[in-house]
Parts: C-alpha cells; sequence; structure tokens
C-alpha cells in the first residue's frame, strides 16, 4: 500500500476521532444549559412538562451547532496535532521527509467534506427542527407568533385593533414602489376577540402608505345588512413596509435548497432579500470557512516546545484567534446585509483573510 495512503487515512482517523468527541461533548454541555434556560423560562406555566422542554432543546441543537461549528473544528485540529506532538508521532513523520504540507491537506480535505455534507443534508434537518421549535415556542406562550406570512398564496397581514377586534388581510399580490406597498385583489375581514366575524371588506387595489391603505373599488359587507359599494376608501392601519419586512420568513428557518426560490419569490415583488442573500452564500462558503479553521488552528499546534509548557499559550493562542475570526467575521456578515461592501465579500472575505494569513505564518514556521 501507498505510504503517503497510509498516512492520510491515520490522520483522518484521528481527525475524526477528536471532532465527534468535542462535538459530543459541546454539544451535551450546550443541550445541558439550554434545556435548564427553558425550565426557568416555562417555570410559570404548569402546562408544560419536562418532555415538552426536552423535545425543544434538542430541536434547537442542530441550528446551535450551525454557529459552533467552526470552534470545533479549531478545537478537533488542535487536539489532533497535540495528541501527535506528545507522542512524537509528529517528529517521525518530519524525520521521514513530509513537511506539514504533506500530512495537513488530509485534514483540509476531510474539514471540507464534512463542511459539503454540513452545509446540503445537515442544513435542511437543522432548519426543519428550528421551524418546530419555533412553532413549539408560539404553542406554548414563550413567543408572539409572527403577524405575516409571506408565500405564492399571497401576503397575509395579521394586525391587532384592540382587546375586542382584530383584523386579518389578504392580498393575492404584493409588489413594493420605493416607500409604498401596491396591493390586488385585498380582502380585509375584522373579527372580534372570539374570531366571529365583524365586517369584510373586499377591493381591486390598493396602496400602503403609512398609517393607511388607500383601496379602490370597494365592497364593505356586514352581516345583516346591504352590500355597500365605495370608488375609494381609506382604511386605517398600523403596518408600515418595514414591520412587514421585519416579519420575513428567519432564514434560520430555511434550508440550504429553499433560499434560493425564496430570494427570487421576494425580490420578484419587489422586497429586498439581501439578509436571505447575505445567509445563502454563508452557507455556501462555510466548507472554506471551516478549513480556514483548521489552517489557524495548526499554527498553534505545530509548535516544537509543546512538550516543554507550552500547552496553555497553544489553548490561549489558538482560542483568542478563533474568537477574532469569530468577531471578524460578523462584522464584515453586518456590513454586507447593510450593503456597505458586496454581500460576495462579506461572505468568502473572513475565511480567505484567515487562511492567507495562517498559511503565510505557517510558511514561516516550517520554512523560515
Amino acid at each position: 500500500m501507498n505510504p503517503k495512503k497510509i498516512l492520510s487515512s491515520y490522520l483522518i482517523r484521528q481527525f475524526l476521532i477528536s471532532f465527534f468527541t468535542v462535538l459530543f461533548v459541546i454539544m451535551s454541555i450546550i443541550l445541558l444549559f439550554d434545556a435548564i434556560e427553558l425550565l426557568r423560562r416555562t417555570a410559570s406555566k404548569d402546562y408544560i412538562g419536562f418532555f415538552d422542554v426536552f423535545q425543544m432543546a434538542i430541536c434547537k441543537q442542530p441550528q446551535l451547532l450551525n454557529m459552533i461549528l467552526p470552534f470545533i473544528f479549531m478545537i478537533a485540529t488542535m487536539m489532533t496535532f497535540y495528541k501527535l506532538s506528545k507522542s512524537s508521532e509528529l517528529v517521525i513523520i518530519r524525520a521521514a521527509g513530509v513537511s506539514i504540507w504533506g500530512f495537513l491537506p488530509p485534514v483540509l480535505y476531510t474539514s471540507l467534506v464534512i463542511g459539503v455534507i454540513n452545509m446540503t443534508m445537515i442544513n435542511p434537518i437543522s432548519s426543519f427542527m428550528f421551524e418546530q421549535y419555533h412553532k413549539m415556542e408560539e404553542a406554548n406562550k414563550l413567543k408572539v407568533s409572527s403577524s405575516m406570512v409571506f408565500s405564492k398564496s399571497g401576503l397575509w397581514l395579521k394586525e391587532i385593533k384592540d382587546d375586542n377586534r382584530h383584523i386579518v388581510i389578504r392580498a393575492k399580490s404584493a409588489r413594493q414602489n420605493q416607500y409604498t406597498l401596491n396591493l390586488r385583489e385585498i380582502t380585509i375581514l375584522e373579527l372580534t376577540e372570539k374570531n366571529k366575524p365583524i365586517r369584510t371588506i373586499e377591493a381591486y387595489k390598493g396602496e400602503l402608505v403609512k398609517d393607511f391603505i388607500t383601496l379602490s373599488d370597494v365592497k364593505i359587507m356586514t352581516p345583516g345588512q346591504k352590500t355597500e359599494k365605495n370608488e375609494t376608501l381609506k382604511y386605517p392601519t398600523k403596518l408600515t413596509i418595514g414591520r412587514i419586512q421585519e416579519n420575513f420568513a428567519d432564514p434560520d428557518t430555511l434550508s440550504f435548497w429553499e433560499l434560493p426560490g425564496y430570494i427570487h419569490f421576494f425580490e420578484s415583488a419587489g422586497f429586498s432579500a439581501v439578509k436571505h442573500k447575505m445567509y445563502f452564500l454563508t452557507l455556501l462558503f462555510s466548507p472554506f470557512m471551516l478549513m480556514s479553521m483548521v489552517l489557524v488552528a495548526a499554527v498553534f499546534s505545530m509548535q516544537p516546545n509543546n512538550r516543554k509548557g507550552g500547552v496553555l499559550k497553544l489553548v490561549v493562542g489558538g482560542v483568542t484567534s478563533g474568537f477574532i475570526v469569530y468577531f471578524f467575521t460578523n462584522i464584515i456578515n453586518a456590513y454586507g446585509t447593510n450593503g456597505t461592501i458586496p454581500i460576495y465579500l462579506a461572505a468568502i472575505g473572513p475565511s480567505m483573510v484567515a487562511s492567507l494569513i495562517s498559511i503565510s505564518l505557517l510558511l514561516h514556521l516550517e520554512d523560515g
């Protein structure tokens, strides 16, 4: 068998062992603290049992995994190379003529494969479970339900007028034109607190501007009364375009495969989908971020003095660098979402910068 393949297989196996060990430990700790927090939030609700709380905590875990996965890769890489260094296996590998560029690629390839699997297979599962978590929050009255649904069947809005009356607005189509929201085939249903109809308003078109909807070709139907027809009607509302956009589906609840369709649907209606685009591109380039974290960890785990009391330096330096990369990534993503920098640059930039700096330091350590 080719010695390079044997070495690559051994390194991949050691890395996977470290990866799944770190994954299990960190996710177990997060699950414990998350369950405790949910128990605190539900302490005053007698109808919520421990099984319900545990189910909510489980549904939330896959989405939290996406947030901490780069740190898991960094810690797993540091653990792998530290174990090899402590057992003098790295010394033997180097003595055999294999440089860092000979035994680092197998770990990078493994990170790339895991990243692609997470993006294409794990992410749809985590998105579905996170959506179920939100539904359980709403069902258990831990969170106010969304006041908007925007789908291919049209735009649905809900507004509470007062304690005894709320309204449901449905428009077959909606399109934003600067500061105006143009609606077509509108139905406004006014309901009592017990969901009994008060009256129904139908209109061919309408415009949402600030504090009212200007309706055209209006029919007002009240139970027990004759249908009233008006050419125009100004219907007061507290809804604004900003509030509608705030209630768009959370990108975390949409899978990698669903995001392009939602982005196209929102943009075709004239709404901004920059937040969803940014999230999609972040997912698309996430395997490269994982590879960059491996490179960052390699800088702090290839030092020859790890057996001479340099473990603390290894841990502090690696963790600090990981937090710097994470903080830098969040800032760049925020700039991309706000439109300050191109979203493609915001998505790929942090991993490129971290990788280039790490490669430069590794070149200095290896060949300098």
